[in-house]
């Protein structure tokens, strides 16, 4: 299973409508589009602030797990919002870190007007655990090589 297909198949990202449409090598695209019920203004279309996080963590994440082919939590993320989110998004992510246990990506936020939204960087936890998985527990088969 590729990273896209598992990450599309995740119920969080259908229910936002998040896509995953690059998945390799240490990269990832994401992209989202904008409805209102991702408002966090009534009557006005402006993203939570909460979806540009779950946008810019999705892609962060996609480009970890691309590199190991496993579940690769979140450990932390930053987030500059720099603008309104008011229309479809798209989140560019690469891994800048990949270390023994951790990894570090950074993620830029566009609307399709080319507006930039914002900035993101997260440290994913990659091993570690007496199993080599991240937490040293393998709640069933979480492996990306099949």
């Amino acid at each position: 299973m590729s990273v896209a297909d598992l990450l599309n198949g995740m119920p969080f990202a259908d229910h936002l409508g998040l896509e995953v449409v690059e998945a390799a090598d240490g990269r990832a695209v994401v992209e989202l589009p904008m409805y209102g019920e991702l408002s966090s203004v009534p009557g006005r279309q402006i993203a939570h602030g909460g979806v540009t996080y779950a946008l810019a963590d999705t892609a962060a994440g996609a480009a970890v797990i691309s590199l190991h082919h496993k579940p690769t939590p979140t450990v932390d993320m930053r987030m500059d919002y720099l603008a309104p989110a008011t229309t479809d998004l798209r989140a560019e992510a690469i891994v800048v870190r990949d270390g023994g246990s951790v990894a570090t990506a950074e993620v830029t936020i566009e609307d399709v007007e080319g507006t930039h939204v914002a900035d993101a960087r997260g440290t994913f936890k990659t091993g570690g655990g007496g199993d080599g998985g991240a937490w040293g527990v393998t709640p069933g088969d979480d492996s990306l090589d099949g």
